[in-house]
């Protein structure tokens, strides 16, 4: 097998393992053995287990960022260089949640690997989320552009909130649904993307209160 077919078969292998079974639980052998290759093959492309799972890891975040940036793109030349709050959130929010809850992605590999990253605390992919958040700078001057009179520190909150509507929506859309008794249908992707881009947008456009709020310093309170 040449080196490129290699290594693409050991990233999808690891994936298809890593999209159904925790990365603890997933041992090197099994990537070996669900690749066709040996364990040589794996340290020579990868050098190690967390290597390979932070290659896999930037390898498909890549391909969904692109995805936002050109979401993002079009929105910016649609609007003569400054785009809408709501577009901007739509490009930030509509990727993530089509690759992981639309039924024509729901039984991908590399949306149920993403998804299992979102949740699962290892220190390569936190590493990596800690260090490379170049990506989210791209949208927080987008909604500077978009929203010149609001405070910059309420620009990262409401991109914050925007972000964390995602990771639980995906992450936890049963037990919504559950809870709702049915009444929240989370198989509707655009509906999903429409309520989180229409409250996230609301936070920052909106009178919210983390907006207005006055800081401690400011009223002379202290922390107890």
């Amino acid at each position: 097998m040449a080196s490129d077919q290699t290594k693409t078969a050991i990233l999808t292998a690891a994936e298809t393992l890593w999209a159904d079974r925790s990365f603890g639980e997933v041992t090197m052998r099994d990537i070996v053995a669900a690749a066709g290759v040996n364990l040589a093959a794996v340290n020579y492309h990868f050098g190690s287990k967390d290597e390979l799972l932070a290659d896999l890891f930037i390898s498909r975040t890549t391909v969904l960022n692109r995805e936002r940036f050109a979401e993002l793109k079009a929105a910016e030349e649609a609007g003569g260089g400054k785009a809408s709050v709501d577009a901007i959130l739509r490009a930030l929010v509509g990727p993530p949640l089509r690759w992981c809850l639309s039924p024509d992605r729901q039984r991908s590999a590399a949306a149920r690997f993403l998804t299992r990253a979102s949740v699962e605390t290892v220190p390569p992919i936190k590493k990596i989320v800690d260090r490379e958040f170049r990506h989210l700078q791209r949208f927080a001057v987008a909604l500077r552009n978009a929203l010149p009179d609001r405070e910059e520190v309420d620009i990262y909150w409401g991109l914050h909130f925007a972000l964390a509507m995602i990771r639980q929506t995906v992450t936890d859309n049963e037990r919504l649904r559950k809870l709702s008794g049915g009444l929240c249908d989370t198989s509707d992707t655009d509906d999903i993307i429409h309520r989180i881009v229409a409250v996230a947008t609301d936070a920052l456009i909106g009178d919210s209160a983390f907006a207005h709020r006055p800081s401690m310093r400011a009223t002379g309170l202290r922390k107890s």
